[in-house]
């Protein structure tokens, strides 16, 4: 909050104003996403899709995306199927367990119509193959998440 003195040019006596610059703009929280991703090349396109619109981290393997939603502050999920330590549909399925709010788009190489219904089976809300292509992925972020 502002207090500032502003002479009122009509009457010799001054006006005081009270401006909130917080509460004239809208406040509004970047949303981030958690990319479950082993690959760093697959990981470097995503940052290149996302940079603009979404913040985002990265998990390394399944079990390190559970842990890292566990400790919260994700809106979204994209989830490699094939990883070490815990693959993507061990992961999923765990994560639904404990949040099954939570939006978890599964990434494969694999675009056959058995791989999509293993990953919604898992608890996937949508599914993306690989190669991803930017306009789909934010397209499909934004049905769940926005903008």
């Amino acid at each position: 909050m502002y207090l500032f003195n502003e002479p009122n040019h009509y009457n010799s006596t001054a006006i005081w104003k009270r401006t909130n610059s917080e509460s004239t703009k809208k406040q509004t929280r970047m949303k981030t996403i958690l990319v479950a991703e082993d690959n760093d090349s697959n990981y470097i396109l995503m940052t290149y899709i996302l940079r603009r619109d979404y913040q985002f981290k990265r998990a390394r393997n399944g079990q390190e995306a559970v842990d890292m939603v566990e400790e919260g502050g994700f809106d979204l999920v994209l989830m490699d199927i094939k990883m070490p330590v815990m693959d993507g549909l061990e992961a999923t399925a765990k994560i639904k367990e404990a949040h099954p709010e939570l939006p978890v788009i599964a990434l494969t190489a694999n675009a056959f119509e058995s791989d999509r219904q293993l990953a919604l089976k898992a608890g996937c809300d949508d599914f993306l193959s690989k190669p991803v292509s930017s306009e789909k992925c934010l397209a499909l972020i934004a049905k769940f998440i926005g903008k």
